[in-house]
């Protein structure tokens, strides 16, 4: 198993799991009209900010995982690899663990969040580039 795909996996788990703490606050939160939130889901005003910021973090994380993982399934079908590859996913990876964490627990402050955000952005931007060129230089 290459780097790349090593990280993507685990920040596929970490997408797969960030739904956990929206869950937890929106169960153990009365909101106005009634004990059922899921008959309708919670206005996000009036929820805790905590959930709130749970909630984003997750929707965060699934915005930019998708096209990041479509680059790498995309090389690992060409079979393009680099060393780079991996340095990239593996920050990535780094970079939405932390983002994850300190959003929910309101640590993040700006300029931070824009940052890692702006950053993960340019990964996915540099990683699709690389690919490209390496890619048009293999079937050169």
């Amino acid at each position: 198993m290459t780097t790349e795909l090593f990280f993507t996996i685990l920040t596929a788990l970490l997408a797969a799991s960030l739904w956990i703490p929206y869950i937890v606050g929106v169960n153990t939160t009365e909101f106005e009209g009634g004990d059922q939130p899921f008959h309708r889901p919670p206005d996000q005003s009036n929820m805790l900010p905590w959930i709130h910021r749970a909630y984003r973090a997750h929707q965060n994380l699934l915005e930019q995982f998708l096209p990041f993982a479509v680059l790498v399934l995309i090389g690992q079908s060409l079979g393009v690899t680099s060393w780079w590859f991996g340095l990239l996913a593996g920050i990535f990876f780094g970079l939405r663990v932390i983002h994850a964490f300190i959003m929910t627990l309101n640590l993040m402050a700006n300029p931070f969040r824009p940052i890692v955000f702006t950053t993960c952005w340019a990964i996915t931007m540099a990683y699709g580039i690389l690919l490209l060129v390496l890619a048009n230089g293999t079937a050169a």
